[in-house]
């Protein structure tokens, strides 16, 4: 039956928090796109997230509010939802269903993607390589993020991960070749879009950006579509059109709540904290699509943020986003509290990854080996202040104070900068080394003559 001769159905049998669900229905499939006409007029969309003999239940878009089960009938479109994709989406404000939150006409365009999107088979994955440079000095030394990876940061709410998201998402570069970064809020108050809105605003002018906003107050049913539509928008600019691609996805803690709440208004079977069961898969389906495809030009790499709750990280939420993605940044309410931003936990945080887009060839010859050597001397400063919380610190020997020095000048100098300072590799390294001359050069044991000659700095460290 063509689309425009489908029937309406009106048998409307209940309203169940954010679902629908219709009866007496006929040839109705999962996932497919449903409208919904009010008797007054307003018309809503939907999703069909169960199908069942004659049953079908919808999850509506925009929520239930102000709806009666008498005087609503629902449209199926026969095909899942979909959505147009191209250029046309960059330097875009919209809210979480796609719609313009800029004052600008709907985003158009002749093809269309469907927004469930499938994960990339695994047998066409090329491994992730090259660097993302995001700026920030201690991701950049540390864990650099790399074409193709998914790399989250694990926060706990009152830290400044947003803030943190958000200038990766301004800053992020591929050194020079065609770069687009698509930004998925999802839950956010007024006051934080404002600040993503006003962090982004030079990108989104540079027609690099999409900028996907769902707020608190908004159905929690748009922040489940938010994601796939960010991630179907960045699929076709990366894999079509050929450029590298960021995705920063934010919070992901919002989104897995608002996939419990309609899991309860399922009737479902809760697990783990009253999650689905099927929390994991459901996560793995969106992680999954990003990476890179053999034979096809550009990449799509990955940023998830969420909040753990009391800091929990074995939670559900950053537990299993930990098996999906290839490392963590994790940030400390420690750090957050001295006032040094961004506050980044270095000897817990890493990326497997990174050894394929560091390194000779990549990023500069030494990165790899000052960033482990810096690794291991922030693992002894660590030590030592631990051993000083037993024996007192009058009892240190003068290795451990000379590491406690570089502990304070890491945090001082490197890791500590300004919410809109962009440093570059160079300037990152720069001050790596200039970090690694509080001891003296004999202590440096991992990194190879031929660096120490070149980049060591002279003083009296040099010993």
């Amino acid at each position: 039956m063509s689309d425009w001769a489908r029937p309406e159905f009106t048998s409307v049998a209940e309203l169940r928090g954010p679902l629908l669900v219709v009866k007496d229905v006929k040839g109705v499939g999962w996932d497919e796109f449903a409208t919904i006409r009010l008797d007054s007029g307003e018309v809503r969309h939907g999703l069909v997230l169960e199908a069942d003999r004659d049953l079908a239940v919808v999850q509506v878009l925009e929520g239930t509010a102000g709806m009666r089960p008498s005087g609503t009938s629902v449209e199926f479109s026969g095909s899942p939802l979909s959505t147009v994709v191209g250029k046309e989406w960059l330097g875009r404000v919209c809210n979480g269903r796609g719609e313009p939150r800029d004052g600008g006409p709907p985003v158009t365009g002749e093809l269309t993607m469907p927004v469930a999107g499938l994960p990339i088979n695994p047998a066409m994955r090329q491994p992730p390589a090259e660097p993302v440079l995001t700026g920030v000095s201690v991701i950049d030394e540390l864990m650099t993020l790399v074409r193709g990876q998914k790399l989250p940061i694990f926060s706990v709410a009152g830290l400044p991960h947003l803030e943190l998201a958000g200038q990766i998402a301004a800053q992020a570069s591929a050194g020079g070749e065609p770069f687009s970064v698509v930004f998925a809020a999802m839950g956010l108050t007024h006051a934080d879009a404002a600040v993503v809105s006003s962090t982004l605003e030079e990108r989104s002018a540079a027609g690099e950006l999409v900028l996907l906003l769902n707020l608190a107050d908004e159905p929690v049913i748009e922040r489940i579509l938010t994601p796939r539509l960010a991630l179907t928008v960045a699929e076709h600019l990366a894999f079509a059109l050929g450029r590298h691609v960021l995705v920063v996805m934010a919070d992901m803690t919002s989104y897995c709540e608002a996939l419990r709440e309609v899991s309860m208004a399922r009737g479902e079977l809760p697990a783990r904290r009253a999650y689905p069961g099927y929390l994991y898969s459901d996560l793995a389906s969106l992680y999954e699509r990003c990476g890179r495809i053999r034979g096809l030009p550009g990449s799509l790499t990955l940023v998830p943020a969420l909040t753990m709750p009391a800091g929990d990280i074995t939670h559900p939420v950053p537990d299993l986003t930990g098996y999906i993605t290839e490392g963590q940044i994790v940030l400390s309410a420690d750090l957050h509290a001295r006032g040094i931003y961004p506050p980044v936990d270095a000897l817990s945080s890493l990326s497997r990854l990174m050894r394929h887009g560091a390194g000779p060839g990549r990023t500069r010859d030494d990165h790899l080996d000052v960033a482990a050597q810096t690794l291991a001397a922030l693992a002894a400063a660590r030590r030592a202040r631990e051993l000083a919380e037993l024996i007192g610190t009058a009892a240190l020997s003068e290795a451990d104070r000379r590491h406690e020095d570089l502990e304070r000048a890491f945090e001082a100098e490197l890791m500590n900068q300004g919410q809109a300072e962009n440093r570059s590799l160079e300037q990152t390294l720069a001050l790596a080394w200039q970090v690694l001359g509080v001891l003296p050069r004999r202590d440096l044991t991992m990194l190879p003559t031929a660096a120490l000659d070149r980049y060591y700095p002279a003083g009296p460290g040099s010993s």
